[in-house]
């Protein structure tokens, strides 16, 4: 077990609704930033701790798009947060799944003592890379920010119980955005497909090969770990799409333990597991002492689960 706990966490979530029939999405406005609902998570979430920002050893920016190429989201949240204190910054970037690839990290950071307190930043802007022309994805995204602090717990047994993420490059490109850095940079824009700088998915596929890999790979987790399913109080998974209730039932996920809100919240890309972990969190439907697992699937395709003892 690795060592840590989760201290503080806060959301930032746009105030503009979208209905696309029963289903509710979330878009930002216009005059706000991506990095200003970022930001303002992470202030969030640092007054649910009770720390301050200069306390922090390091932050983790896990966005799926970051704000800008150079430097990395992490740092210009930070440069918002604070212009003392001595943190580290850097992004992790598993697209989706980012903030579970981040927690992992974090908590190797944690149980080795390299850090005490550790600031993490997810969110995503997608209604700013969708196309109008493909309804399912069109449909399908709302903007949302989350932030948690993680720090060194003096609880024992309590931190990452055990973590897996594998990628099957095969199915690299069912979900991407091609344009804006080096493949398409910007001074090729005029000459370029302007469809490379929008979102472009295959969910047909994408869901295919989902259901084809995620069984094993979820069983030789459990194998590996020996987390039982009646040892998990809650499995908080990334809102992919309405295909997740499914695809739940098939790995044999209980529904009353679980989480799915695709039709009040859609897919918030890096900000879904987060915020439902924070939502979850808030209204003590999981508190301490209780085993979580917070798992999903990113473009790459990458899967990803983690199992979190609170």
């Amino acid at each position: 077990m690795r060592n840590c706990e989760i201290v503080g966490w806060g959301t930032s979530l746009p105030d503009r609704i979208t209905r696309f029939g029963d289903e509710v999405r979330y878009r930002i406005a216009a005059d706000v930033s991506h990095l200003d609902m970022l930001v303002d998570a992470a202030e969030r979430a640092l007054a649910n701790a009770g720390i301050a920002a200069d306390e922090i050893d390091l932050v983790l920016g896990a966005s799926a798009a970051g704000v800008q190429p150079i430097p990395c989201t992490a740092a210009l949240v930070l440069e918002r947060l604070t212009l003392t204190g001595h943190a580290a910054a850097f992004d992790v970037n598993s697209t989706c799944t980012s903030f579970i690839t981040a927690v992992d990290v974090a908590s190797r950071y944690l149980d080795t003592g390299d850090a005490e307190t550790v600031l993490i930043v997810s969110g995503d802007v997608g209604s700013r890379f969708l196309n109008p022309a493909q309804r399912e994805s069109y449909e399908l995204f709302s903007d949302a920010g989350a932030a948690m602090v993680l720090r060194r717990s003096a609880r024992p047994a309590t931190g990452v119980i055990a973590s897996a993420q594998r990628t099957w490059p095969a199915y690299a490109h069912d979900t991407e955005i091609r344009g804006g850095l080096s493949r398409s940079p910007a001074q090729a824009y005029a000459d370029a497909d302007p469809a490379d700088y929008l979102f472009d998915m295959d969910g047909r596929r994408a869901l295919l090969a989902m259901m084809r890999v995620l069984p094993d790979f979820f069983a030789d987790f459990h194998d590996r770990s020996g987390i039982a399913y009646d040892d998990v109080a809650l499995w908080v998974p990334h809102q992919a799409s309405a295909a997740l209730g499914p695809m739940l039932d098939r790995l044999g996920i209980p529904a009353d333990r679980r989480i799915d809100e695709v039709t009040g919240f859609g897919n918030m890309v890096s900000a879904s597991v987060p915020f439902m972990l924070a939502r979850a969190l808030d209204v003590g439907r999981v508190g301490r002492d209780d085993t979580i697992v917070l798992c999903g699937t990113a473009a790459g395709l990458t899967a990803n689960v983690l199992a979190l003892r609170l």
